[in-house]
């Protein structure tokens, strides 16, 4: 039973964009408190079930597979496995954090003074205004630099020794993220609503 509850349902908002991955418990509280409709993929179309409804459902059409059922006292009840939320209508905002791996990413692992791309190994990070000078660990102040430059710049700011920044350090955009794990079956059953082109959605198997 609790394997079963366990499994993720996918969350999509009113306008059926997807903002979060839940355990199939959570899903069946937001749906018996009528937060959320079933939708369910039959065919070539999508169906929308109150709770109500998909227990109807549930007890004409049973399933096969004993993961895709739920037992209770009284009834049977297939695993739902997207919901439509009934108010929630927003985006989730997450901010890409500060890490070395991120600043890399958005430097595109080149070095901000010499303009020179470099394997990860090879690239330090560079506070532009050095940390005893005032200088705080922001996107605005963390560059992708390589050995020789950051040996060259030394702890002081980029005129004194003679360099300049080929570009500017911001902080990325902000962007919905939903990072995934998913195994073939649940690509599969999701795949109508993640457009990997506007979520980036981040797959691992």
């Amino acid at each position: 039973m609790d394997a079963v509850l366990d499994q993720p349902v996918l969350v999509l908002n009113r306008l059926w964009q997807a903002v979060n991955v839940i355990g199939a418990k959570r899903a069946f509280a937001l749906l018996s408190r009528g937060h959320a409709s079933v939708i369910h993929h039959d065919t070539d179309d999508f169906r929308i079930f109150s709770f109500m409804d998909w227990m109807d459902f549930s007890e004409n059409n049973p399933p096969i597979d004993k993961m895709d059922v739920v037992h209770t006292p009284r009834l049977q009840l297939r695993m739902p496995r997207v919901i439509l939320l009934t108010f929630f209508d927003k985006l989730p905002r997450r901010e890409i954090k500060l890490t070395r791996n991120n600043v890399f990413r958005r430097d595109k692992d080149k070095c901000q003074y010499c303009g020179k791309v470099f394997e990860r190994e090879d690239l330090n990070l560079d506070h532009v205004i050095p940390r005893d000078r005032g200088g705080k660990t922001t996107w605005e102040n963390i560059v992708c630099s390589c050995i020789k430059c950051n040996s060259r710049k030394a702890n002081r700011l980029p005129h004194q020794a003679g360099m300049r920044l080929i570009c500017k350090p911001v902080r990325p955009k902000w962007r919905p993220v939903i990072s995934l794990v998913l195994n073939n079956q649940q690509r599969e059953r999701w795949k109508g609503f993640l457009d990997l082109a506007y979520w980036n959605v981040e797959l691992e198997e």
